[in-house]
């Protein structure tokens, strides 16, 4: 029961949003749509979510075309937000689950439930405009998903959450997929990808620039990178002097080096035992996909630019 996007184009005017995009989304996966603004991410979302209608191409769930699905097949998380302003937190959340069909008294367990395991059930009789834009956008996941959705699509859900709320919102991501239901959703946020989802597309202009399995995205460029820290040397100025190593990044404690395509990276390993170093880290890894991001788009805009902190592991 695959989602399948085939050949599918949008164009508004002058703009051509969507350029015959092809993709195809497993049953029970997380997926990552990846681009810059304006590359075509929302534009995906609601035609799939039949919002939009296509100019050309077909998207199905299951074999079934998109337009003929009932639409509690779908959950939707908006960039924008999308709450009554003066309404209470549980009677709209009620509200949009019984446009879904869901009877109110489970509606408003499951409510409930979701409010204790945001840690805001305090907030069930509080209007949506005296919550935090972060309890606002946790608020606005519930309502995406009270009606127990196949499919969840989301645009950009962690903009503008604290590391707390953002870890909440990833616990109950995983929750969701341990429930069998198929996770789509954009972001800036790299680290969040890489951390989350087994397979990505990367947009550019509306057209899909690479994709597939997240490790196989981030193999395909061939390169690897060595990640090194030594004691007493957080430089490892000599690190720039090896054939065939170019050092493109310098963290607080380690050095990251790009090696060229058949330069076996132990020989980094040798030269620092060469220099008598003391190691305290060594590490060969595939580029990150930031840098498979820059490499296929080229550098974000600084205004686009949200990319977390790529975490360091000993």
């Amino acid at each position: 029961m695959a989602l399948v996007i085939d050949s599918v184009s949008k164009r508004f005017g002058e703009v051509q949003a969507l350029d015959n995009v092809s993709l195809e989304i497993q049953p029970g996966e997380v997926f990552g749509f990846l681009g810059a603004n304006g590359a075509g991410k929302t534009t995906a979302m609601r035609v799939v979510l039949d919002i939009l209608r296509p100019d050309s191409g077909t998207v199905t769930w299951g074999g079934r075309s998109n337009t003929e699905l009932p639409h509690e097949t779908w959950g939707y998380l908006p960039e924008e937000r999308g709450l009554y302003a003066k309404m209470k937190v549980l009677d709209q959340l009620v509200f949009f689950a019984k446009l879904h069909g869901v009877k109110p008294k489970a509606a408003e367990r499951e409510t409930r439930d979701w409010l204790d395991r945001f840690r805001i059930p305090e907030y069930a009789d509080r209007r949506a405009e005296q919550l935090s834009k972060g309890n606002q956008q946790k608020i606005q996941f519930i309502a995406a998903i009270l009606h127990d959705p196949q499919v969840l699509l989301m645009d950009e859900p962690f903009t503008g959450l604290d590391p707390i709320n953002a870890a909440l919102l990833k616990e109950a991501f995983l929750e969701m997929k341990n429930r069998g239901k198929t996770l789509i959703f954009s972001t800036h946020q790299m680290e969040t990808v890489e951390e989350l989802c087994e397979a990505i597309a990367i947009l550019d202009r509306g057209r899909i620039v690479v994709g597939g399995n997240l490790r196989d995205v981030r193999r395909s460029s061939g390169r690897q990178v060595v990640r090194l820290a030594v004691e007493g040397d957080p430089e490892i100025d000599w690190l720039a002097t090896l054939d065939g190593v170019r050092v493109t990044r310098r963290g607080q404690d380690y050095v990251e080096a790009e090696v060229a395509k058949g330069f076996d990276p132990e020989l980094v390993l040798q030269a620092a035992l060469t220099r008598r170093c003391k190691i305290l880290r060594f590490e060969i890894a595939d580029p990150s996909l930031e840098e498979i991001f820059i490499e296929h788009v080229g550098q974000m805009d600084t205004s686009e630019r949200t990319l977390a902190p790529r975490a360091v592991h000993a």
